[in-house]
């Protein structure tokens, strides 16, 4: 029998995988979101997480941006 999971598909480059590697780690057991990672740049997630990631990629690069004076 096929076991089958419904989730989410992200493709990003090394740092921004490593961002969200840490995130993840950074919750309880019961809440962490990776399912598997398939290389250093691609990743399989609970479908859930999605808008919680992408909250926290735009927070994240609003913390690093480079703002002239």
């Amino acid at each position: 029998m096929v076991n089958a999971i419904k989730g989410l598909f992200i493709s990003c480059d090394e740092p921004m995988a490593q961002f969200i590697v840490d995130l993840n780690a950074s919750l309880p057991a019961s809440e962490r979101f990776i399912v598997r990672m398939l290389d250093p740049t691609h990743m399989y997630v609970l479908p859930h997480v999605g808008g919680m990631i992408k909250s926290k990629v735009e927070e994240f690069r609003k913390l690093n941006s480079f703002k002239p004076q």
